[in-house]
């Protein structure tokens, strides 16, 4: 049997006004989804466990079939595995976003989404005039970057309180810099960090293009070493993961999962959807299972952009679920799964916590009465799975 876990990044919203009360899953023109709830297995799944954050970290690790209340320390440390930092016990790793800082507000979580080049070459001189023998900065992609540091006391950066950029589009920081033990040491380093960006070469270049400038760090999504069991271990199965998301392929290092880079996988609008498909199809000859996750849907709902994931959703449909469904249909020992890691609401810009639509297809799939993929008809069926781990259990069931 093979096994297809497909996953649009926060796509599951809420009913818009602009869009006639309908939600972009449903305003959306989705065939290929539709036929897969017509023929397969659909409803609603609680992916993020009670009391934990909706973040993408413990969203995707439920989808792959992991509790994320075991062996989770934190988003920070999955991405650092993707960029092979493995820390020590007295280490812990920071997300450090590239973000846009005016008259003390949130104005841009991504620094106007700063391409991979330039977030490289600022990365570069933070790095070289900030690193020391307590932190230590290295670079990811665009603007998801890591701080390492290191400390006698990793239970008090822990518990500092930190806030997702993402989360206060548009509010002052001030309520939301790091709070608690670890605070003033990091509020040390963004200072500084500002100071260096302030007249940086690449910002300069990128004011006069008309873009964001990248003036400020932010740190958030600390965590100590994980400890998870392998894929292999857990399900007996061998697989692969597509992302253009450091995080998503963190978790897939770290459990064994080989990472697939697709060219022109940008993680962003223009990403090269039909690519993914192609590459994650082309693995199952020797793979049991391919995991591929897209983010531009993601990112729409961040930047409260209807249009855009209206069409994000439309692309996933037609050039990743569209040959997806083909292949399920002519291997005919195949199935596939489809389900969001988490809401990211156009109205609220962020993640939320309520179950999203999931749906399996193939082989051994009973069909539960359902016609289309989208909240509102898997509202209808209710809550089939209590979690990821159900989910992908019964998505795996012989």
């Amino acid at each position: 049997m093979k096994y297809i876990i497909l996953v649009p990044d926060g796509v599951a919203d809420e009913p818009l006004e602009v869009l006639g009360g309908k939600t972009p899953l449903e305003a959306a023109h989705t065939p290929f989804m539709d036929a897969l709830a017509a023929g397969g297995l659909s409803g609603m799944v609680r992916i993020i466990p009670p009391g934990m954050a909706p973040g993408s970290d413990v969203g995707n690790m439920s989808v792959m079939g992991y509790d994320a209340t075991k062996g989770f320390s934190g988003r920070a440390p999955l991405e650092a595995a993707n960029l092979g930092i493995i820390l020590e016990n007295n280490e812990l790793a920071f997300r450090c976003n590239l973000v846009t800082i005016y008259d003390e507000a949130m104005i841009d979580y991504s620094a106007g989404h700063i391409s991979i080049e330039d977030a490289a070459e600022i990365m570069q001189t933070i790095s070289a005039q900030l690193s020391d023998d307590k932190v230590k900065f290295y670079t990811g992609k665009s603007y998801r970057h890591i701080a390492v540091v290191k400390t006698d006391d990793p239970a008090a950066f822990i518990h500092t309180r930190c806030t997702p950029p993402h989360d206060i589009m548009g509010r002052k920081v001030a309520p939301y810099l790091p709070q608690g033990p670890g605070a003033d040491f990091l509020a040390g380093y963004a200072r500084k960090a500002a100071g260096i960006l302030k007249d940086h070469p690449v910002n300069k270049r990128r004011v006069q293009a008309g873009h964001e400038s990248a003036n400020s760090v932010w740190f958030w999504g600390q965590g100590g070493k994980p400890a998870l069991e392998t894929f292999a271990q857990r399900y007996g199965l061998t697989g692969s993961i597509i992302s253009a998301v450091d995080l998503v392929n963190g978790i897939g290092r770290l459990v064994g999962l080989d990472i697939i880079n697709v060219p022109g996988a940008t993680g962003y609008y223009d990403t090269n959807y039909r690519g993914k498909a192609d590459y994650g199809l082309a693995s199952l000859a020797t793979k049991d299972l391919v995991y591929i996750h897209v983010e531009a849907t993601d990112e729409a709902g961040h930047n409260g952009d209807v249009k855009a994931k209206v069409e994000a959703v439309e692309s996933f449909d037609r050039h990743i679920v569209g040959p997806v469904l083909d292949y399920v249909r002519s291997c005919k020992d195949a199935r596939v799964l489809v389900t969001p890691d988490h809401p990211t609401p156009i109205a609220k810009r962020t993640h939320t916590s309520v179950p999203v639509p999931c749906v399996i297809y193939g082989k051994g799939i009973e069909h539960n009465g359902l016609d289309s993929y989208n909240e509102v008809s898997a509202a209808r069926a209710g809550v089939i799975f209590d979690s990821g781990v159900t989910m992908v259990r019964r998505l795996l069931k012989a």
